[in-house]
């Protein structure tokens, strides 16, 4: 019998964006803010703009594990949005760089699995 492998579709295939206000008026927020943005990178989420970070999640299963995980290290004080987005939709995603349109970020070329 074949292995089984999932179906990739771009209707279950997630980009994540997070978005964030966290206050950096004493030290220790800023050291939060740095932590919690440090933490982003780490995940393998790229920033899209200051406060704007964004990942592929191969489903809606890993996304949901991203989103527990970001759960637990937000700062205390300060907003964390994080939406969903399919890759269908993001496909739709139109990004402009001062008067020029810039390529949107494609899909890894290979699933890294741990």
């Amino acid at each position: 019998m074949a292995p089984r492998y999932p179906v990739l579709s771009g209707y279950r295939m997630m980009w994540l964006y997070v978005m964030f206000d966290l206050p950096v008026g004493s030290k220790q927020e800023r050291k939060a803010a740095t932590k919690f943005r440090n933490f982003l990178l780490d995940e393998g989420f790229e920033m899209a703009q200051f406060s704007v970070y964004l990942r592929f999640a191969e489903s809606k299963e890993a996304a949901e594990t991203y989103i527990s995980h970001i759960g637990v290290v937000r700062p205390e004080k300060g907003k964390v949005h994080i939406v969903t987005v399919t890759d269908k939709q993001y496909g739709n995603a139109r990004i402009f760089a001062g008067r020029k349109r810039e390529r949107r970020s494609e899909n890894p070329n290979q699933l890294a699995l741990f």
